[in-house]
């Protein structure tokens, strides 16, 4: 068996499609996986370190607010396809599965045109521009959040399957976290991050956080300030006490959120689909940055259901992170009860019903 597995730019894009390619090797050891992206995107690093070949292609999104520089974007989108079409020519794939970001496009479109099975996942309640385009092609179209339905037309049904996930995130238990981590079992933690290069607005709220329980007894804070900001972060004065943690980046996430109590993060999709996969109560402030304003729907399918607070930034006050985690603190019976929303929303399942339904059954 062979597939070609196609998404890049961001990790909210490549982990799922690396999740889905997971789940085929424990199907099919023998499989051959193959992925394509574009030289400088994440994929470049992330797939390598994940044990998985990866080929690139020439093409890079349009400009929507300067629409003369898209005259060379179409010039390297007419070259992606030639060299897409190559890639597939050579390859020869069974089939072959996009997960989102531009370079999805040549890829997935030069699959349907040689009628090889071609299927698309969507990670945001908003769908990418990328995958709209796409679904009226492809075999099927997989969904993370049922909101997003509406914004495509397909062929077959959409299956709203959740995220893909690593395993590691069903493996790891609160207990097993704590111990690892040195944290006591009746600590209240916190848990904050903006992403790998890190978000001034979360790192503002963060600082705050620190300073209101720097000291208090039976409080840990654990703050990932992103690479971007943590040597200014720590050359400045900032809090220090026992229970105040401070890293540049969590490289073993499922650790730290099954760890936690409370987490304060962004809203990208592959953070929502973690944290609900965990069972975690959040205070989510939706990127403003981002096309379409996709975080804040994210982020509304779990606060509509009672598993996060959702503050936007330019409603934001200094301060106010700071005092609903410690109005949650105050409150273990909501907690509780936002843990399990947060729970209820959570799919560890996703790349093991995208193989179901495409027809990746388990060898025999």
């Amino acid at each position: 068996m062979k597939v070609i597995m196609s998404g890049g730019g961001t990790g909210g894009h490549i982990y799922p499609a690396i999740a889905i390619a997971d789940e085929i090797k424990r199907r099919h050891p023998e499989a051959e996986i193959l992925f394509v992206g574009t030289e400088h995107g994440m994929e470049r690093e992330i797939v390598p370190k994940a044990g998985y070949p990866i080929k690139f292609i020439t093409v890079r999104g349009f400009d929507r607010k300067h629409l003369l520089r898209n005259i060379d974007t179409v010039k390297e989108l007419n070259k992606g396809l030639h060299e897409a079409k190559k890639i597939i020519a050579d390859f020869k794939p069974d089939y072959v599965i996009g997960t989102g970001g531009y370079v999805c496009g040549p890829v997935v479109r030069s699959a349907y045109k040689a009628h090889i099975p071609s299927f698309i996942h969507e990670q945001n309640a908003f769908p990418g521009l990328t995958n709209k385009l796409l679904s009226k092609h492809v075999d099927r179209v997989f969904l993370a959040f049922t909101e997003a339905k509406e914004y495509f037309k397909c062929k077959a049904e959409p299956v709203t399957v959740g995220n893909p996930v690593r395993s590691a995130f069903t493996e790891t238990s609160r207990e097993e976290s704590r111990k690892a981590l040195g944290i006591d079992e009746g600590d209240f933690v916190v848990l904050g991050f903006g992403g790998s290069l890190g978000a001034q607005r979360i790192n503002d709220e963060m600082k705050l956080v620190a300073e209101r329980f720097a000291g208090r007894t039976g409080v840990r804070v654990i703050w990932a300030t992103g690479k971007r900001y943590y040597k200014e972060i720590m050359g400045a004065p900032h809090p220090e006490a026992d229970n105040i943690t401070y890293m540049e980046y969590i490289n073993d996430m499922p650790k730290y959120l099954k760890a936690c109590d409370l987490v304060v993060s962004r809203s990208g999709a592959l953070t929502v689909s973690e944290i609900t996969a965990c069972g975690r109560p959040s205070i989510m402030i939706p990127s403003p940055y981002v096309t379409n304003n996709h975080q804040y729907y994210n982020a509304m399918v779990v606060a509509d259901r009672g598993g996060a607070v959702v503050i936007e930034e330019k409603n934001l006050a200094e301060g106010q992170v700071a005092d609903t985690a410690e109005s949650l603190e105050a409150d273990p019976e909501r907690l509780v009860l936002m843990a399990h929303m947060s729970e209820s929303l959570g799919r560890t399942d996703a790349a093991s019903v995208i193989c179901d339904t495409i027809g990746i059954k388990k060898a025999e």
